[in-house]
């Protein structure tokens, strides 16, 4: 979890990722973000996100898009 905080971080210094739940529906996360979210979790976590996973729920939180890692990485075992 720290590492994608800590990419989460690096894009927007100023959120707080730990609470915030909303960074989709609030605007916090862009689609060009999310892009270079999706690339950089790719790379870092060697799995492929699906495009069908790619809805506003998994990404409207650190801790979903960490499940939704985690879930990936299981599938991919």
């Amino acid at each position: 979890m720290e590492q994608l905080l800590d990419i989460l971080r690096e894009m927007h210094p100023e959120t707080d990722f730990e609470r915030e739940t909303r960074l989709v529906d609030d605007g916090v996360l862009a689609s060009f973000d999310i892009v270079m979210l999706i690339t950089r979790i790719e790379e870092e976590f060697d799995v492929v996100i699906p495009a069908k996973d790619i809805v506003p729920e998994h990404f409207n939180s650190a801790k979903a898009l960490y499940a939704l890692i985690e879930r990936i990485a299981e599938q991919d075992d």
